[in-house]
């Protein structure tokens, strides 16, 4: 009896301590073998989920989980849920019917399909990053008809649509190759007008849509002289990542005449806070990808694209441009591999401007002198991007504004016509087998008041026959460095610019590092720049000699000059040249108002300085002449009045 009262005291005292220790967890091994050497995940693996269900959905209580492991067909049949059912997929399916959901209801994406609707209170997705898979939601892939291509667009556009309102935030594509009409009206439009970028695919806002190198969606071949494969269209905070696109451009049927230049494989479209990354883009009839504005800049509703990034994609023959923004501003286009826009194919002729990028906004002339812009594109920054084998050029600002194009690879031209604020820099453009023949062409031959305040820096240039075309007012072209050129810089009605600290070294036959040739210029200043030419490092014929320009003026100020022929001067006026270091002579013909102070000139086979012809109001003063013994340090043909120079204080060598 001792015993047990000793026994029964210890257990009491120690239930009483169990009441304040908390109950230990217990885990439960799952693949722990039992005596037959069988696991439970074996016993998992047992069930068959494409059998019928042995269950339904009636009744079901309040704040229940339902795992869905086997086949639940509704048979056309809509369910009720009660509030808080929460559906779990483990590899079954509920199709061919509604559910009725009540509040607080949870869903698995997984269980999501084409056949399968949902009413009452919209059910929360368990995860909010939702895989499509194409067979589940009805998706015909290989070649088909345009009924069915329609019916895969419809099932696509709409499905991201159903699970957005479900909660889903990133929509992903895996393996797929289907067409998509886009060509055709369909109940997509509200009147017989045809938008192209209501009949793509649209991507609505507050979405990403993810694909990878195995997903290919291409247009169904049309006859539409516009089209759109893929968009974003008045639709904010949306990514568009990986992916496949073509357009139909060889398959295209162009019969009905016109360009048929805007079947567009992706626009984005009054896209706000919009990226485009790791997507490729070919083939398109029109451009690869176009960034552009919903109604005009004068309308109330005026809608641009803005706060737009594209990056590290590929775009490859599209027939018009690779890239084309008509109308936005905060846009970044960089990292993107530019192929073969514009070119010829064995089934379509390329169609202009036929550019790996073009900026080219819609404007007029408002008849007082200004322009009335339709559209506006500006604040654009083009970076870190690599062109080939465009067949026109590999970017180009044709209207535009406050445009950067820096940090390119090209191997043809990059220019702007009608822009302020443009900045063409640090690009390295090496010619290649076809490339035009100028390598940066900045500006346009004419008067007009838009094209100022723009700069071209730090460029390295290889291989074009003219390396930089500079026109118009108001820019600086400086740091450059251009080899193997026929002309380095050439300058064409060009007025208040700086041309300094510029390379340019050619040994091509016939070679001139600054041509000026038949212009007008006027208080433009080249500085220290550094030029070693074939011909001539300095060339001007008929520079300033209308009427307009008689007092216009020209300065070549410390610069080197190395060529094995002479600087020459023919037909101009106004040119004054300032502590220049020459290793050849200079030759001035019938030439009027012309500097010479502080140069040093050395030659062996040239005169130092020749004037031949007739020449007026020349200056030679203060240079330091150094030539061989049987050439003139200042020779002056007798056309020309000794009283019309001015020949004093010069050192000859």
């Amino acid at each position: 009896m001792l015993l047990i009262l000793i026994f029964m005291i210890s257990s009491i005292s120690c239930n009483k301590q169990e009441l304040f220790v908390e109950e230990p967890v217990v885990v439960v091994d799952d693949d722990k073998p039992d005596d037959n050497g069988n696991t439970d995940d074996d016993d998992d693996d047992d069930t068959d989920a494409t059998l019928p269900c042995d269950f339904t959905l009636d009744n079901v209580a309040p704040n229940s989980t339902i795992i869905i492991d086997c086949i639940m067909d509704l048979d056309g049949q809509t369910v009720n849920l009660p509030e808080n059912v929460t559906l779990s997929y483990e590899g079954g399916d509920i199709i061919n019917g509604t559910i009725n959901f009540g509040d607080g209801g949870v869903i698995d994406g997984d269980l999501m399909n084409s056949t399968l609707t949902f009413t009452g209170s919209s059910p929360q997705v368990k995860d909010p990053i939702f895989v499509f898979d194409p067979d589940r939601w009805g998706i015909v892939q290989g070649q088909t008809t345009s009924e069915i291509a329609q019916e895969n667009n419809n099932i696509l556009e709409s499905s991201m649509e159903k699970v957005k309102k479900l909660g889903v935030t990133t929509f992903k594509i895996d393996e797929m190759d289907a067409y998509f009409e886009v060509g055709k009206v369909t109940s997509k439009t509200t009147n017989q007008n045809f938008y192209a970028t209501v009949e793509a695919i649209n991507v609505p806002s507050d979405f990403n849509l993810e694909m990878t190198d195995k997903t290919h969606l291409r247009v169904f071949p049309n006859d539409a002289p516009k089209y759109c494969l893929l968009a974003v269209r008045d639709a904010s905070n949306v990514t568009v990542k990986g992916g496949n696109l073509y357009g139909d451009r060889d398959a295209h049927d162009y019969s009905s005449g016109g360009t048929h230049e805007w079947g567009h494989v992706m626009q984005l479209h009054a896209a706000v806070n919009t990226t485009v990354s790791n997507v490729k883009m070919v083939n398109g009839s029109g451009d690869g990808i176009k960034i552009s504005s919903l109604r005009f800049t004068f309308e109330s509703n005026y809608a641009p694209s803005h706060n737009v990034l594209v990056k590290d994609c590929t775009f490859d023959s599209n027939r018009r441009n690779n890239i084309s923004i008509t109308d936005g501003y905060d846009i970044i286009i960089e990292n993107n591999l530019l192929l073969n826009a514009g070119i010829d194919t064995p089934n379509s002729k390329g169609t202009n401007p036929k550019f790996g990028l073009d900026v080219e906004a819609v404007r007029a002339s408002d008849g007082n002198g200004g322009y009335k812009h339709y559209e506006r594109a500006e604040d654009i920054l083009i970076r870190n991007n690599t062109e080939r084998g465009s067949a026109a050029g590999a970017m180009t600002v044709h209207i535009g504004y406050k445009v950067t194009i820096e940090g390119n690879r090209t191997e043809n031209s990059i220019g702007y016509t009608y822009t302020h604020g443009t900045k063409i820099k640090n690009n390295t453009i090496t010619a290649g087998s076809s490339s035009g023949s100028t390598a940066i062409s900045g500006g346009k031959n004419t008067t007009t008041g838009s094209i100022y305040d723009n700069e071209i820096s730090g460029n390295v240039i290889s291989g074009f026959d003219v390396g930089i075309n500079v026109k118009n007012r108001d820019v600086l072209v400086y740091g450059n460095e251009i080899r193997q050129f026929l002309t380095g810089i050439l300058p064409v009605n060009l007025k208040s610019s700086r041309i300094y600290n510029n390379t340019m070294t050619s040994n091509r036959d016939k070679s001139k590092g600054i041509f000026i040739n038949v212009t007008s210029i006027d208080d433009v200043v080249f500085e220290n720049n550094n030029i070693t030419a074939k011909a001539n490092a300095i060339k001007v014929t008929s520079c300033n000699v209308s009427s307009e320009s008689s007092n216009y003026t020209l300065t070549f100020k410390e610069n080197s000059l190395n060529s094995p022929s002479y600087t020459q001067i023919r037909s101009s006026k106004g040119i004054t040249f300032d502590d220049n270091s020459f290793n050849q002579g200079i030759e001035v013909y019938d030439s009027e108002t012309i500097h010479f102070d502080k140069n040093e000139i050395t030659t062996s086979s040239h005169e130092g300085i020749y004037l031949r012809d007739t020449n007026k109001n020349i200056d030679i003063t203060s240079n330091t002449i150094d030539v061989s013994s049987n050439r003139d340090c200042i020779k002056i043909d007798s056309s020309t009045s000794t009283s019309e120079v001015n020949n004093t204080n010069n050192n000859c060598i």
